[in-house]
Order: C-alpha cells, then sequence, then structure tokens
C-alpha cells in the first residue's frame, strides 16, 4: 500500500491558504480566554479571514518565521465538534505551550502533527 499521509502536497496546499488569506489576531499572547479566565494564551491566536466555518481557520501564530510546520486536531466533547487549528512560525516551545493550553481540560483533547517534506511515488510525473 502507497503511502499517503503527511505528504508534501498536503502542506502544499496549507501554505496556499495561509498565504492567501489575511491573517486576524483576536488573542494576543497573555491574553486571557473570554469565556474560561483561568486559561491564558500562550502565543497569538486568531483565525483566516475569508476562510469557512464558526470562527474560519484557527491559527497559533509564534516567533518564527510564518510557515506551518504543525497542526493540532482537537476533539472537543462539550461543543461535539472536532477542529484543525495551524501553527504558523511556532518553535518547538511554543508547540509544546499550545499542546499544554489546549489539553488543560478534561472536555477537549488534541494531537500535533508535524510538517513531512517527503512525497510519494504517485506524486511523481513522467
Amino acid at each position: 500500500m502507497e503511502k499517503y499521509e503527511n505528504n508534501a502536497f498536503f502542506w502544499q496546499k496549507i501554505d496556499t491558504l495561509v498565504s492567501s488569506c489575511p491573517l486576524v489576531i483576536s488573542r494576543k499572547q497573555g491574553d486571557r480566554h473570554p469565556d474560561y479566565t483561568n486559561l491564558i494564551y500562550p502565543v497569538d491566536y486568531g483565525h483566516l479571514s475569508e476562510t469557512y466555518g464558526d470562527t474560519g481557520v484557527c491559527v497559533y501564530k509564534g516567533s518564527e518565521k510564518s510557515q506551518v510546520k504543525a497542526i493540532i486536531i482537537a476533539c472537543d466533547i462539550l461543543k461535539r465538534d472536532i477542529d484543525v487549528k495551524l501553527l504558523l512560525g511556532c518553535n518547538a516551545e511554543e508547540e509544546e505551550n499550545v499542546l499544554r493550553f489546549l489539553n488543560q481540560t478534561d472536555f477537549q483533547k488534541t494531537v500535533l502533527i508535524r510538517r513531512g517534506q517527503e512525497l510519494p511515488s504517485w506524486a511523481f510525473t513522467d
């Protein structure tokens, strides 16, 4: 079976989305969550404008060069929802802090998927 997961074409589409939609920061690093005041944002948080969904595509913006190096998939049993969040320019410490921030409650748990660079054999053409 061919390996389809985590290939470069997926991340290329993420890069295109990020470069074609303006980032709107709604919470700065250190801000408190509006509903759960014990939660403090570890990095800037916002969304890509001109995207769909309740809040658009969620983005956690770190301190490094603006490339999406990872995504987070969150399962929230209170909202009965699964959500994808982009980590834009986050270094390893910032990734860890975002994961810790998002996993603080028993109602939401997340996993992190790091960017891969490999191309599957089916991606090459003659």
